[in-house]
């Protein structure tokens, strides 16, 4: 894939994981319950490209 591409990937990605980061802490902070374990899922889709990819993953609870 060309670089610009590549670029724009990692520059998405990296707003996704540091936003999403900040929205759980502070929901955990808010709401949160120490040794609770929660279930995440994150969406990402691409409409035009017909393209939808799920992660499914456990947070702990501090």
């Amino acid at each position: 894939m060309s670089d610009p591409f590549n670029m724009s990937m990692r520059k998405f990605l990296k707003q996704v994981g540091v936003t999403s980061q900040q929205e759980i802490e502070t929901a955990m902070r808010e709401k949160g319950e120490a040794g609770k374990a929660y279930t995440v899922k994150a969406v990402i889709t691409i409409e035009e490209l017909g393209l939808t990819h799920e992660v499914t993953g456990q947070i702990e609870g501090e």
